[in-house]
Order: C-alpha cells, then sequence, then structure tokens
C-alpha cells in the first residue's frame, strides 16, 4: 500500500521506470492507468447533477452515489480502452506525445495486454452494473442513456477522434449526458432546463481536451489523427478554445438574467481571475521547447495543462455557487 503515490496520482499523471511500476500496489496502479487526475472532471459533472436535483427537492443520496461511481469508472475504462486501442493501432510507437506526458503502461511494457484488459474489465463490469440498477429503476429511458455511455466509451478514441467528432463527444458527454442524464436517473424526471445548464461546465472539459488536441497538432497530424484542432489548424484552435471559456462564463450571466439562477451563482465570475494568465499562453504557439516557469511534471501538455487549471478552478466555484442556489431555491419553496 502506497498511500503517497495515490494522492501523487490524482494530481498529476507519474512518468515511472518498470522498477517502480512494479513495485506499486493494485490501487496505485489503477490509479496511474486510468490517469485519475483528470477523472475530478467527471467527478464534478456527477456533483452538479446531484445538486440540481437537490435543488429541485429531489435528491436521494444513494441513487447520486452509484451516478458518481459509475460516471468516474466509465470515464476511467475509456481511459485503458483508450490507450489500448491507440497501442494496437501503433499510434504510441516512436515517442508519440502521450508517452512523453504521463505512463503509458502497454508501449513502455510496464503491462500486458492481458493485464490492461483484466483492469478495464472489472472497472467497466462496475460502471455497467451500476448502469444496469438505473435501467431497472427507470426503464427504456436509462437503457438509451446506458447505450449512449457505452458507445462514446468504446469508440471515442476510434473513429470519433480521428474524424473531428472527439471534441462534439466531450460537450455532450459532460453536459447533457452526464449531468442531465445522471439527473433524470436521480430524479425520475427529464429536464431541458437543466440540460442547458450542464453545457456552461461541459465546456470546460471541452477545452482541456482541444488544449490537448492542440499540444499534439503536430504528431497528430502526421499520424493522420483528424482532430478538430488539426482540421481547422492550431492558431484558430486557440482562438476557438478561448471563446469557449468566454461562453463558460456568458451562458451563466445568461441564465441569472433569465432567472433560472439566483445571482449567488455569479461566484462563477472568481475564476476570471485565472484568465489573464490562461489567455495570455493561448495567444501564442505552442513553445518548441518548456518555457522556464512551467512546471517539469507537466511538460509536454502545455494548453491542456492551462485549461485544466482553469476548469478545476471554475468547476468547484460553479459547485459553490450552484450548492448556494440550491439552498436559497430549498429555503424558498
Amino acid at each position: 500500500m502506497n498511500p503517497t503515490m495515490w494522492a501523487r496520482a490524482l494530481q498529476i499523471i507519474p512518468r515511472l521506470s518498470k522498477g517502480e511500476w512494479d513495485r506499486l500496489d493494485v490501487i496505485a496502479k489503477w490509479l496511474i492507468a486510468t490517469r485519475a487526475a483528470v477523472l475530478i472532471m467527471t467527478f464534478i459533472s456527477a456533483v452538479i447533477a446531484g445538486l440540481f436535483a437537490f435543488r429541485d427537492g429531489s435528491l436521494h443520496f444513494g441513487r447520486w452515489l452509484l451516478v458518481a461511481v459509475g460516471l468516474v469508472l466509465a470515464h476511467a475504462t475509456n481511459n485503458l480502452l483508450n490507450d489500448l486501442t491507440d497501442y494496437r493501432r501503433g499510434v504510441d510507437k516512436g515517442n508519440y506525445f502521450r508517452t512523453q506526458y504521463g505512463a503509458q503502461p502497454l508501449e513502455q511494457g510496464l503491462w500486458t495486454q492481458r493485464s490492461l484488459l483484466t483492469y478495464a474489465g472489472v472497472t467497466g463490469l462496475i460502471a455497467l452494473l451500476c448502469g444496469v440498477y438505473f435501467v431497472a429503476l427507470r426503464g427504456w429511458p436509462a437503457v438509451a442513456l446506458l447505450a449512449a455511455g457505452a458507445f462514446f466509451v468504446l469508440f471515442y478514441t476510434w473513429p470519433l477522434k480521428y474524424i473531428g467528432l472527439g471534441e462534439i463527444a466531450v460537450i455532450l458527454v459532460w453536459g447533457p449526458l452526464m449531468v442531465a442524464g445522471g439527473y433524470y436517473v436521480i430524479t425520475g424526471q427529464w429536464s431541458w432546463p437543466v440540460a442547458v445548464a450542464s453545457l456552461a461546465y461541459a465546456l470546460g472539459p471541452t477545452t482541456v481536451i482541444f488544449g490537448k488536441h492542440i499540444d499534439k497538432h503536430d504528431p497528430d497530424q502526421a499520424k493522420g489523427i483528424h482532430t478538430l484542432p488539426v482540421i481547422i489548424g492550431e492558431k484558430p484552435a486557440r482562438i476557438v478554445a478561448l471563446g469557449m471559456m468566454a461562453l463558460m462564463y456568458l451562458l451563466v450571466i445568461a441564465q441569472v438574467i433569465t432567472g433560472f439562477y439566483t445571482p449567488v451563482m455569479l461566484v462563477v465570475l472568481l475564476a476570471l481571475t485565472a484568465i489573464p494568465r490562461v489567455a495570455a499562453i493561448f495567444r501564442q504557439p505552442y513553445p518548441q521547447e518548456r518555457p522556464a516557469d512551467f512546471p517539469p511534471e507537466a511538460w509536454p501538455t502545455y494548453f491542456a495543462a492551462v485549461a485544466f487549471f482553469h476548469n478545476r478552478r471554475y468547476g468547484l466555484l460553479f459547485m459553490l455557487g450552484l450548492l448556494a442556489d440550491a439552498i436559497i431555491h430549498v429555503v424558498q419553496r
């Protein structure tokens, strides 16, 4: 047992030698291989779904917990299968970007395919069982949600990412599917206003994946992986990413004006304190060498790391604002 490594894996994606990997316990290997540091984005979506249910007086903690566990483990399964797919397609060979920013267990010989499939199988099975429970509880609408989730888990890396649909998938998954879908299985009611409101946060994970694909623009282009940044170009992609960040705030402001949220939700504007540095970085091309003031453990992710920093700050403030907003609604009801 190595709680120190668990904590480290929840903050960054560690780089490890074969000897270091072999000394790890099962939990540490799972956390590193699933890139647990980014699973926080999925957990925030699950929390947002629960807060909307609480706001409407329909929160059931047990159901919410199953939503959170199911979504996080589905994301973890997706990350494992991503590495397997790219390994089998030969994408990660030749010191490809993925092997530079953190352990890729298959490409680096840390794991066998059988080991990865075992971890993915157990992780995916638990996620599936959570989904089956909601199918039994909610019927056919839950079947549709489960099928959509399974589709994105299995086919995000190929073919969606290869044909410029990966970024669109992220918006749909982290917004309407996770938040509105989670709200539905918790409460038994579908809410279009919740689905629309979910887009403000969903844009955050999308900026992270956009940043990652800008970071890998040249290697992806060379390997025939047509992400949106490859299709539209590196500079336009940086502008689009900044536009999505702006939209994250504008959507919340608009929903405060329309009365969907109380003004307390404007606490998200405090995340704007991160924007000057974020904007300064996104206005410049990807640097050929790590800037002296950039954390070495995050390199060579650059735009992705900065977008993740902004999204984490925004997401935490979004949850705080939504909690306060929900309490106000409950008290006034």
